[in-house]
């Protein structure tokens, strides 16, 4: 393994257990099913796909927060299944998580200051070198002066300065992986892009790795290098970012493409095509390729018996897709 890879997952899946039914039948709900790629360091990506499409669960389990069904997860080359509680110790403190809700994120019982000791006194950080971390990470958020901060409460916040202390929370143990799920989704739109700038500018400094989990390809440009687009458990389109916004191969990304609203007047009354149907149970997912319901290119007796292998049709942009069956590289 190159030792510029940080994080490699190999053919991971979380499955739910469930029970159904009055005689407690056992079934599974297939979150994530199947998922393997490379991480490098320094390197950003982008998780992208609708709701349920597995994508908060993904993340999640390479966190360590849900225990993994199957397959590996390696960081720095080792195996977190390998791993004992001083060792999942020294895991957590090497990533970062920056949530969804700000707000729901921050307990609102504890100072800004104190938000941010926590983490260290859990990981035994000195008491001099505490204080040193917690301005440092105010500053590098711009939550400045630091002074006027520190004693504040979450609910004396706005959103975005909240967002901020998340960030401020997730990097105070110099990680060297972060994983943000949707960490604008909930922000005005004018605070958006400058949470986005602001990650950006802490991986290039920090030399940071990001996965970036949303819903939104529109954000996805000024973000990452790379975009791995997540379909019912799957991912099923893996591209350079500039590559991919370009030239979208799979069905799903040229549909997700579309749902991007377009702020030019004139396209108003341009109708935009969208997938039929609602993504599929992952439950009982379909046979075969698991967007083939929904497909308008789909092929009878391929696409809904066979599930496609992943086909390079340029160099580093991967598709999992029958209409490319002729056309890898």
């Amino acid at each position: 393994m190159s030792s510029n890879v940080l994080l490699t997952l190999v053919d991971l899946r979380k499955w739910y257990r469930i029970k159904k039914g009055i005689f407690g039948t056992v079934e599974y709900v297939r979150a994530v099913d199947g998922v393997s790629f490379n991480l490098r360091r320094g390197e950003a990506i982008s998780l992208v796909g609708e709701s349920g499409s597995g994508k908060t669960t993904l993340g999640k389990t390479i966190l360590g927060l849900e225990k993994p069904t199957s397959g590996k997860i390696i960081f720095e080359g080792r195996d977190l299944a390998s791993l004992d509680s001083k060792g999942m110790t020294w895991y957590r403190r090497q990533t970062g998580f920056v949530q969804q809700d700000p707000f729901g994120a921050l307990p609102p019982f504890m100072t800004v200051a104190r938000i941010l000791e926590e983490p260290m006194i859990i990981n035994k950080v000195e008491k001099k070198e505490r204080r040193e971390r917690i301005y440092r990470a105010l500053t590098e958020v711009r939550l400045t002066p630091v002074e006027d901060y520190l004693k504040k409460y979450p609910h004396m916040l706005s959103g975005g300065q909240q967002q901020r202390l998340v960030i401020a929370r997730a990097i105070i143990l110099n990680p060297k992986l972060i994983i943000a799920d949707e960490p604008v989704s909930m922000l005005d739109a004018s605070v958006r892009i400058e949470i986005l700038t602001l990650l950006r500018e802490l991986q290039k400094r920090h030399n940071l790795s990001i996965i970036y989990i949303t819903h939104d390809l529109s954000t996805t440009r000024y973000f990452s290098e790379w975009i791995f687009v997540m379909y019912a458990g799957k991912i099923i389109e893996k591209g350079l970012t500039s590559e991919l916004l370009k030239n979208p191969l799979h069905p799903y990304t040229r549909a997700l493409l579309q749902a991007i609203p377009d702020p030019d007047a004139k396209n108003r009354f341009v109708i935009r095509e969208i997938p039929p149907g609602e993504p599929p149970s992952l439950v009982n997912p379909p046979s075969g390729c698991r967007f083939h319901p929904r497909c308008v290119f789909a092929k009878k007796g391929l696409c809904d018996k066979k599930e496609p292998p992943e086909f390079e049709v340029e160099k580093g942009h991967l598709v999992s897709c029958w209409l490319y069956e002729n056309t890898e590289k």
